[in-house]
């Protein structure tokens, strides 16, 4: 790959989509994004933009025309509620669109494609960090139709038989942008709503979605990167209380000082959660959000920096400055925390 080649980002305007094409930009290649729909999220002027469900080939096909590589962020998220158990959902997108796109790339002469996946493919952690030689154990639709994605963008090869896939994948991604768990809890934080459920001392692994960025850059012009699978974090793993504590320094408050007890939290959920039930609304369960929030899940992201030089910029307390600061700048998806 060289700069002014260009470049297609499925998920453009996803989480982490801007930054990945901003980052491309900087670095000289031309842009090409194929989207679902038009977004709030509105992306360079430079940016070629598509429209279209990259499970339709003729939409793949028309995406990938003339570009050197691909970029494929598109995927049903793990949503949470009744959603999240809706198998077939996922792999119409994270699987039906993987092989979609990545069949035509291939016909297209496309030359990389690197696939954003995700650490939980490793299922519940042991006590050692997951590494890339970790047999994979996916415990949720989300999880299994990633790796099943996973296997294909791995099994690509081009015309000239040499691998085009590289596989990311990806620690929890915070920044600006991003939603779900860690965005609730800045919020809660920053309200001083929140308190901590069980010892805090689960582990965490997480990436600034500026190093994602980086590390998808980084990998397009990395030979030794073709055919491989790294795992791609801070460099670090961290405990919960430690995401806290960097949280409220970036945010100038001082953290919590009382726990709640996890049994005592997980047996008031459950009561909750039955009285929710009892109302016929279809939610996501208490008891099953508190289970991400204390879950261990650690990772080694080593490999990816000692074979292909990249480099994390953003260690938890910088990167979380950076996040609030954009917040408090409107530089998130909707106005920052006080």
């Amino acid at each position: 790959m060289a700069p002014g080649e260009r470049v297609l980002v499925t998920g453009a305007t996803g989480a982490v989509g801007p930054s990945v094409v901003a980052e491309l930009l900087r670095c000289g290649y031309r842009v090409r994004s194929v989207s679902l729909a038009p977004s709030a999220e509105a992306l360079p002027a430079a940016v070629e933009s598509q429209w279209g469900d990259i499970t339709d080939p003729g939409v793949a096909a028309t995406a990938v025309e003339g570009a050197a590589a691909v970029v494929h962020l598109a995927a049903r998220l793990h949503l949470a509620g009744p959603p999240s158990r809706d198998l077939e959902a996922y792999t119409h997108v994270n699987v039906r669109g993987t092989a979609t796109i990545v069949d035509a790339a291939r016909q297209a002469g496309v030359r990389r494609v690197v696939y954003a996946s995700t650490i939980s493919v490793y299922g519940p952690s042991t006590i050692a960090a997951a590494t890339e030689a970790t047999p994979a154990n996916p415990d949720t639709p989300y999880s299994v139709t990633k790796l099943m994605a996973e296997e294909i963008v791995r099994g690509a090869v081009g015309s000239d038989g040499r691998p085009m896939g590289t596989v990311l994948r990806l620690a929890a991604v915070y920044g600006a942008r991003v939603k779900g768990n860690y965005r609730a809890l800045v919020d809660g934080l920053a309200s001083r709503r929140f308190i901590p459920v069980g010892n805090g001392r689960n582990r965490r692994t997480l990436i600034h979605d500026l190093d994602v960025a980086r590390a998808v850059v980084h990998v397009l012009d990395t030979p030794v990167a073709a055919g491989r699978t790294f795992n791609v974090t801070d460099g670090s793993v961290h405990t919960t209380d430690d995401i806290v504590r960097a949280i409220c320094a970036a945010l100038g408050r001082r953290p919590p000082r009382v726990h709640v007890p996890g049994s005592a939290a997980f047996a008031a959920a459950a009561v909750f959660d039955a009285l929710v039930r009892l109302t016929g609304r279809e939610t996501s369960p208490l008891v099953e959000r508190l289970k991400r929030y204390t879950e261990d899940v650690a990772v080694d992201g080593s490999l990816i920096v000692r074979e292909t030089g990249f480099a994390p910029m953003y260690p938890l307390e910088e990167g979380w400055k950076q996040v609030i600061q954009e917040l408090r700048c409107g530089g998130g998806s909707r106005s920052g925390p006080a």
